[in-house]
């Protein structure tokens, strides 16, 4: 018993270190993320002010963006918050809640191998740029070391899957009970199925000889069904990529070096800092309240109208929509400004909540979108022509949305509520939805951050200013600039937003990683290359493709966030797309626009859970706000159709 617990201790003091390691890597990387907004701001003003731009930027922040992404994920693992699809999941936590355990356990364990064979891809690379002192860079311009980068990686991999080691370690089933030692080693044993399976399908894979193609539908297959059990999307498709590329090479040591080479080389470009810069904006975006002003001007505006208030959440997250990109922010702040408002003036709650979900996805079109910088960082199109092309299509669905809202006000009260009943008797005017005590211009006021915000940010991009990235930037320090002078940024806030940049980021930027080393090995099979092939072969045509391509994007949407949807399905459609002559941009569009249907449908839903979440009132469930949201996505789907059927409503202004 005294070995035992000095062994104990000793496994505690290990475990304490550990978690200080962690919290240490993750401070420094989400505070780098941070500076780099202060650093492309000073590049800007040097450059456009002084002409004298400081050099060595584009190498600085491409290559802190693959060590952040390292320094944090071993973060992420420890809080659970790389992305899956938790709906099976959660059913099987309900229902049989050791099987979940034990699945659990099988997930981790594959997540250690896969980090640990990122850490041993990464070593020898990192050894060979320390002995050749390998630079990024102009020699006698600017020149700025490698290996410190790759060291980086290497670190993360590792504690990462220590990480997941410790969990492997720790855990005990939900139903063992506290003498039960030799279950809980039995429980813990069973993890090693999951790569010992793994380990015999791809020996029987290997020696039956199977084409390239066949491997790469066995991999797409395998990651979805591991997707729908609730394994993180980016350790599925990290995976299978790694699984398929030593198939198809016969080779597990190339597959070793594609998977480094995918860690270290993916996100390593300029552009890729859109992302974490456009989420800090929306953040202190978020902080500053200024949700909250757009909203108050919306009420002055359109409170006098039938469904006034509805309208004016729509113009409110539109506005909203043109200074953040984030569907999920434009949910959980109007959720609570904007609800509450409208059940007080007698708006039904499902369909206060419903009108709240579906205006919500505004913030995915409207520019500048985080998901169109996505699109166009993997199709390799223009984001200053995405954002171009997605104005036309974003005023056109907040205009289907308001009008939506005023005719089924008008003709389905029941649904809305009484609205104009209320109005009629002069009870609950809609035009003194603001504060009594405040006056129509100090509302329109507090719009004067939201056009200034826009002006910087749009106005820099389509003004020839700034490139996105630089966008991203300046926008990030004015909203921050606005938080601290409306004093709603206290020290604390500021860690918050800082903190919460970096871990969505990092979801993001990791799960990009992963997808890279899928699609590596999707190229290879040339499965992508025979899609199109076969489809243009069919007689199809354009429509009927799209009218697939539609359907099959609702479909994920119902199991899957919009990020990991896109970079699942474009590696597979982009070829199709491209064998048809179809502008990519375009493409984009209506890419984005289905995805963000799936925010809205059930059983995953993300929009909707976010305002579930939100919420403080336990009367309206999940599913009220599904149905308040149903007539929302048919206005999506008809206006995905109109945008399908005129291409030049989309490319009208480029």
């Amino acid at each position: 018993m005294h070995v035992l617990q000095q062994r104990s201790i000793r496994f505690d003091a290990v475990g304490r270190a550990l978690d200080r390691l962690i919290l240490l890597m993750n401070g420094a990387g989400v505070v780098w993320v941070f500076a780099l907004t202060f650093l492309i701001c000073a590049d800007i003003v040097g450059r456009t002010i002084f002409d004298n731009p400081i050099r060595g930027v584009t190498e600085i922040v491409s290559l802190s963006l693959v060590a952040s992404v390292f320094l944090q994920i071993p973060y992420a693992v420890n809080r659970d918050r790389l992305t899956r699809a938790r709906v099976l999941l959660d059913r099987l936590d309900a229902g049989a809640p050791g099987a979940a355990h034990r699945w659990r356990l099988v997930m981790t364990a594959i997540a250690a191998v896969l980090f640990a064979i990122t850490a041993i891809g990464e070593w020898p690379d990192m050894v060979r740029a320390l002995a050749t002192r390998e630079f990024a860079g102009v020699e006698g311009q600017f020149t700025i070391a490698v290996w410190p980068i790759k060291a980086i990686v290497v670190l993360g991999a590792v504690v990462a899957a220590i990480e997941c080691m410790r969990f492997l370690g720790e855990s005990r089933p939900a139903d063992a009970r506290a003498d039960g030692v030799r279950a809980a080693r039995g429980v813990r044993w069973f993890a090693l199925l999951g790569p010992l399976a793994i380990a015999v399908v791809v020996l029987l894979v290997w020696f039956a000889g199977a084409e390239p193609r066949v491997i790469g539908g066995l991999m797409i297959g395998s990651v979805l069904v591991m997707i729908a059990l609730g394994m993180p999307i980016a350790i599925a498709l990290l995976l299978t990529g790694f699984v398929g590329l030593g198939l198809l090479k016969h080779d597990f040591e190339i597959a070793t070096r594609t998977v480094a080479l995918s860690a270290e080389g993916t996100v390593s470009e300029y552009v890729f800092a859109t992302v974490p810069l456009f989420v800090l904006m929306g953040l202190f975006v978020n902080v500053s309240e200024i949700g909250r002003d757009a909203f108050r001007a919306a009420q002055l505006v359109f409170g006098r109208f039938i469904g006034g208030l509805g309208v004016a959440t729509v113009a409110a997250n539109a506005i909203f929509a043109a200074i953040t990109g984030i569907s999920i922010a434009s949910a959980a702040i109007f959720t609570k400004i904007a609800v509450p408002e409208m059940v007080r003036h007698g708006y039904t709650p499902k369909f206060a909540v419903g009108l709240t979900a579906g205006s919500s996805v505004l913030g995915m079109l409207i520019p500048p979108s985080l998901l169109l910088i996505i699109y166009g960082v993997i199709a390799e199109v223009s984001i200053g022509n995405l954002f171009t092309a997605a104005i036309i299509p974003g005023v056109l669905l907040a205009a289907a949305f308001a009008l939506a809202v005023m005719a089924m006000a008008a003709f389905w009260p029941g649904f809305v509520g009484d609205v104009r009943a209320r109005r009629t008797a002069g009870e609950g005017d809609e035009a003194k939805a603001a504060s009594p005590n405040e006056s129509t211009l100090s509302a329109l006021a507090g719009l004067f951050p939201v056009a200034l915000l826009i002006v910087l940010v749009l106005g820099g991009i389509y003004g020839g200013v700034f490139t996105p990235t630089e966008a991203g930037a300046a926008g990030a320090f004015g909203a921050m600039v606005i938080a601290l002078v409306k004093r709603r940024l206290t020290w604390a806030k500021l860690w918050d937003v800082i903190r919460e940049t970096g871990q969505v980021s990092v979801i993001i930027l990791f799960l990009i990683i992963a997808a890279n080393t899928f699609s590596r090995m999707l190229t290879l099979t040339e499965l992508p290359q025979d899609i199109a092939g076969f489809l243009g072969g069919t007689g199809l045509g354009l429509f009927g493709f799209l009218a697939i391509y539609l359907v099959l994007l609702i479909a994920l949407g119902t199991v899957l966030d919009s990020t990991s949807i896109m970079l699942i399905v474009l590696p597979l459609a982009l070829p199709v797309a491209g064998e048809l002559g179809v502008n990519l941009v375009w493409f984009g569009i209506v890419t984005v626009i289905a995805i963000e249907i799936g925010l809205l449908t059930p059983p995953l839903g993300l929009s909707v859970y976010v305002i579930k979440s939100s919420l403080d009132d336990d009367r309206i469930s999940l599913g009220d706000i599904f149905a308040g949201a149903s007539p929302f996505v048919l206005v999506m789907v008809l206006v995905t159709v109109i945008l399908m059927a005129f291409p030049e409503l989309s490319l009208a202004l480029l």
